[in-house]
């Protein structure tokens, strides 16, 4: 079995959350045979614009939304529920498990996903790579990618794959838009 790979995904911004300095997100994900996955999230940007959290320990953390947060959300082909998972450039992370939509979230016990930051004046990357629950390793899966960006002067902008009629809302349905096959298919 090889590892499935997906180079280049570009995220596209909620019409009305426009950025102001950030141009382009895009994310290449893996997922590997041992059932991680991998995620690199590049934003184009002027780094003095980009509020990117201080490096803390690497440590569960709610809330990580309010600031630059990188997230994915995983689901299987049948049923409702799904997963999800927020990344912090402070290396803070959080993971959520829900059996519907917005609802009956709980935490997600997991391991820590190992998360890495690289950044010039010009770009800010993160990449993390967790391990899926057991029951979700094997089974292909409908995932969305997202972002929230937080600028000088307080902007946020909200990107994703796709993104549903209304307000940003990551957990909708119609943002699950990358389908990846089980492992055993590739």
């Amino acid at each position: 079995m090889a590892n499935i790979s997906i180079e280049e995904i570009t995220l596209t911004c909620h019409p009305t959350t426009p950025p102001f300095m950030a141009d382009t997100i895009s994310v290449a994900v893996t997922r590997e045979n041992s059932g991680a996955l991998w995620l690199r999230y590049h934003v184009e940007c002027d780094l003095n614009a980009l509020e990117i959290p201080d490096m803390l320990a690497p440590m569960r953390t709610d809330d990580l939304w309010r600031s630059t947060c990188f997230e994915l959300f995983v689901r299987r082909e049948a049923g409702d529920a799904y997963l999800e998972y927020n990344f912090s450039p402070s290396s803070q992370w959080a993971a959520y498990q829900f059996k519907g939509y917005r609802s009956g979230m709980t935490e997600l016990m997991t391991y820590r996903p190992q998360i890495y930051g690289d950044a010039s004046e010009t770009h800010f990357a993160l990449e993390a790579e967790l391990p899926l629950p057991d029951e979700w390793r094997e089974e292909p899966l409908w995932v969305g990618l997202s972002a929230v960006i937080a600028e000088t002067g307080g902007i946020n902008s909200y990107w994703a794959l796709a993104h549903p009629e209304g307000k940003p809302d990551f957990h909708h349905r119609d943002c699950f838009a990358l389908y990846l096959e089980a492992p055993s298919a590739a």
